[in-house]
């Protein structure tokens, strides 16, 4: 087998008979549908997507209405998917697409690279499926099928690695249908040449694959040289008064989650103690702690400790612009809150 001039057509060979062709965002496939799912996409499984890409571009169907949203808007939408810088790039992008290109995304890769939150494999992704234009992609999925079948040592995320992928990537690229290939690439990945059980059996780019020759599947692609996780504490205040509102703070603008809406938190309690006597009413040795919750980040381990205040009242009148704010249970769905405070306060 000649893997240069047949990977692509046994890639959509495989695509017609078993990938993915009624996703969301596909029907139609406009640039932006396809730039809002890519962005979704980035570390997120398409199960876990489809629902918040269907909530997002039900209530903004378009770039302009993405641009005059308030981060909120945006924030709340995109709450629970995680990575939430995400959304906050990709409404910084939309308002640079309206100074700079019109209302639409522009159609150049550098251009697209320039935009926040878009790297050259998402912009690639973009270029291909929106336009049909030929831009290789090297998301997680294709970088493990290369590394398998092209035998490639090394941790995929090293520069000399990556720079060796998307030298292949770009020689693989078919003449036609470059937007089908790209979806069978990913497709590919997810579901037939996956992290663990790849389905080798049955995979149509067997007889080419180094991995399986040798062996070597459950080694490649490298993985990345590992350390324990350190881990950090946080306590946070479920304040509630005495209508059942819930005490909220606004994260700052950097940071993790940066710009929602959480829970007071601080480091210990002393700290939270004397941040409650100044911005509340109430009994804080009363306080119920309820059990810990632990929630991962790419570079460390968040253990968060709740405790409940109830039958609190304010201090002072509060408002959003002061970074807090009261908000009644039944209107949290509609605020930006991170999932595991989400989780926690559903606890409470």
């Amino acid at each position: 087998m000649n893997i240069e001039t047949e990977y692509a057509t046994r890639l959509l060979a495989w695509f017609d008979r078993h990938g993915r062709h009624d996703l969301p965002w596909q029907h139609p496939r406009t640039p932006y549908r396809v730039w809002l799912s890519e962005i979704m996409l980035q570390q997120t499984q398409v199960a876990v997507v489809i629902p918040y890409f269907e909530r997002f571009i039900n209530a903004l169907p378009n770039l302009p209405s993405l641009a005059n949203a308030s981060q909120d808007e945006v924030l709340a939408l995109w709450s629970g998917l995680g990575y939430y810088a995400r959304a906050r790039n990709l409404h910084a992008a939309a308002k640079r697409c309206m100074e700079f290109h019109g209302g639409d995304l522009p159609r150049d890769l550098d251009a697209l690279i320039a935009l926040p939150g878009i790297g050259r494999s998402t912009a690639g992704a973009i270029l291909s499926q929106a336009w049909g234009d030929a831009a290789p992609i090297l998301d997680g999925n294709v970088k493990r099928v290369l590394c398998r079948l092209f035998g490639i040592e090394g941790w995929p995320g090293t520069p000399a690695v990556e720079k060796k992928l998307w030298g292949i990537a770009a020689t693989l690229l078919p003449q036609a249908r470059l937007a089908d290939y790209t979806q069978a690439q990913m497709d590919f990945g997810a579901t037939l040449c996956s992290r663990a059980d790849p389905a080798c059996a049955t995979c149509p780019l067997q007889d080419a694959c180094i991995a399986l020759r040798e062996e070597r599947v459950a080694e490649l692609p490298s993985p990345k040289p590992g350390k324990p996780l350190p881990e950090r504490i946080a306590h946070m205040l479920v304040i509630e008064d005495d209508s059942g509102r819930l005490l909220l703070q606004r994260r700052p603008p950097t940071g993790v989650w940066a710009s929602l809406w959480s829970l007071p938190e601080h480091a210990d309690i002393a700290a939270s103690r004397t941040w409650f006597e100044q911005h509340a009413h109430g009994d804080f040795d009363a306080a119920r702690s309820g059990d810990a919750i632990t929630h991962g980040f790419s570079h460390y381990r968040l253990r968060i400790h709740p405790h409940h205040i109830a039958n609190v009242r304010p201090r002072d009148v509060v408002g959003d612009n002061d970074g807090l704010r009261w908000a009644a249970r039944a209107d949290l769905q509609a605020i930006g809150l991170p999932a595991p405070v989400r989780r926690l306060i559903e606890k409470e």
